[in-house]
């Protein structure tokens, strides 16, 4: 699998290679085993890199489908996929409702990428209100007092600003807009929380991939992408101020600062969210990645083939997942989530996993 991500506007991921066209042997390629999932392109990147190593060894393909987090769900609660992901963790009474369980996969960060003549990865400083008034159009220039204030002897050019933001239902926005909603009162009463809003200003783009590609065309352009889309495109991220008050650039360790204090044994439903949390050296935009499946399965083999490829992901993805930056979900975590596929994931009333 090729590190660097595709950058294109539409990008749908399939990774649906046949046993026969890697060179292995014919029973594989006469009857593998697919699943099929959609939703969130937040961790495209690691669900690629976990499922190209995972048909390596087991013959079973994945298609999925990194259509954005709100598309996700729309397809899980229709049944037209396995599993659903999402970004955005459902409320345990929208999870009853649906007839869904939930389960936190991985955690990453959401990070701020600018494109800016001489300013490189972490040379410019926003904080959240600062950064809610340029999505909110009310700041238009880069040397806008208001963000040289908080960049003391950095040149920053006479530029527009062009912000670019998603255009499709998406977790990556879920989590942006509930920081700023958080941090400012402006951005609260005009915009809102949601996988979708109204943007007063800006361009969408299709995906993590599309904000990608825009920010990269565009001089003086600032979007908000998963940030292994920001590290293997070679995009500038922003440092943000965190709620203690201190500048952070996005890193490994500065996520897993903002999930310490996460409490997940009494979190219903898996419910959890991790923007703008405690800690000096927190990211304030990290968030978990969220897969959704039916309690009740039609397709007991079916099923339990979809649990069997996520559990060995908790069990042997964390290289992967820390190569590219996010942070693996810990091992009393991925305990919890075994138990409940075991008491809740069913078909015609038997547990599909052991």
């Amino acid at each position: 699998m090729n590190a660097k991500l595709s950058t294109k506007v539409a990008l749908i991921l399939c990774l649906t290679i046949a046993g026969g066209w890697l060179g292995a042997g014919d029973a594989l390629a006469a009857d593998p085993v697919r699943i099929d999932g959609a939703g969130a392109s937040f961790p495209y990147p690691i669900y690629a890199r976990w499922a190209d190593e995972y048909h390596k060894q087991t013959g079973v393909q994945l298609n999925y489908q990194s259509i954005g987090s709100g598309g996700g769900i729309q397809q899980i609660k229709a049944k037209t996929v396995d599993f659903g992901a999402s970004d955005a963790p459902l409320k345990k009474e929208e999870l009853d409702q649906a007839g869904l369980v939930q389960w936190p996969m991985i955690m990453g960060g959401v990070v701020v990428v600018v494109n800016l003549p001489g300013i490189g990865a972490n040379q410019l400083q926003l904080d959240g209100a600062t950064l809610a008034d340029i999505f909110l159009g009310k700041i238009k220039k880069w040397n806008d007092p208001a963000i040289a204030n908080l960049n003391p002897g950095q040149k920053l050019p006479a530029l527009p600003i062009s912000v670019v933001h998603r255009a499709d239902g998406s977790g990556t926005t879920w989590l942006f807009t509930n920081y700023l909603d958080k941090v400012s009162a402006d951005w609260r009463a005009k915009v809102g929380c949601n996988k979708e809003v109204s943007w007063p200003v800006g361009m969408g783009g299709k995906g993590n991939e599309g904000v990608t590609a825009y920010t990269q065309k565009v001089k003086g352009g600032i979007g908000y992408v998963e940030y292994a889309y920001a590290v293997q495109n070679k995009l500038a991220t922003a440092k943000l101020k965190n709620r203690a008050g201190v500048f952070v650039s996005p890193t490994m360790e500065a996520f897993q600062e903002a999930s310490a204090s996460a409490d997940w044994q009494n979190a219903p439903g898996f419910y959890m969210v991790l923007t703008d949390q405690p800690g000096e050296k927190s990211w304030p935009i990290t968030g978990a990645s969220f897969i959704l499946m039916h309690r009740e399965q039609a397709n007991a083999a079916k099923a339990r083939e979809v649990l069997k490829f996520f559990d060995w992901c908790f069990a042997n993805g964390e290289a992967a997942a820390k190569k590219l930056d996010y942070v693996p979900m810990p091992k009393s975590v991925s305990e919890l989530v075994r138990t409940m596929w075991r008491a809740d994931v069913r078909a015609s009333g038997t547990p599909v996993f052991n």
